[in-house]
């Protein structure tokens, strides 16, 4: 209003001061919806907040590397991949109520040397040692099946699956 001297043009003849500065108000708002809304804006598009606190704790979890940005597009590609098949298996173990056991045969998965001894889960289940290993071999055949889903999902025809596989966990390496 300043910037354009509109208020030369407030006169008591054509009404009281408070009326000018209301129309002057509702002018500028519906030219800012204007603006907002304009399609070369986003028209209508939703605007998406930021967690600003949560986007920074993810920035500063991201290690510090020389990657170049397809590689690491690869990793975080495969990364979701293998956790969308665990997640996937863990819900069919919990549907069937076999969460306990599930949790207790998750690392043996990977044969991660974290992971307890099949005597040690054995004796924690009530199981026999045989029971727990055949339970560790269904385990991997269903993480394998479920894998080959998930990246069946992701490929246009079955021929590219055992491909994307090798391009997959080739993205680990070197």
């Amino acid at each position: 209003m300043l910037e354009k001297e509109y208020l030369k043009s407030a006169t008591r003849e054509k009404g009281r001061f408070r009326t000018f500065l209301l129309v002057a108000l509702k002018h500028f708002l519906a030219n800012d919806w204007d603006r907002q809304h304009a399609q070369k804006r986003g028209g209508f598009t939703p605007v998406v907040s930021i967690d600003q606190e949560h986007a920074e704790a993810r920035f500063a979890a991201e290690p510090a590397h020389h990657l170049q940005p397809d590689v690491l597009f690869d990793r975080q590609w495969a990364m979701t991949l293998l956790e969308r098949t665990m997640s996937r298996l863990h819900d069919e173990y919990l549907a069937t109520g076999r969460a306990k056991l599930f949790e207790f045969l998750r690392d043996c998965l990977a044969r991660d040397e974290s992971a307890l001894p099949y005597a040690e889960i054995a004796i924690r289940l009530n199981l026999t040692e045989a029971a727990v290993k055949m339970a560790v071999q269904r385990l991997r055949a269903r993480y394998r099946e479920i894998l080959r889903a998930e990246i069946a999902d992701t490929v246009s025809s079955p021929e590219e699956i055992e491909e994307e596989i090798r391009h997959l966990f080739s993205t680990f390496g070197p």
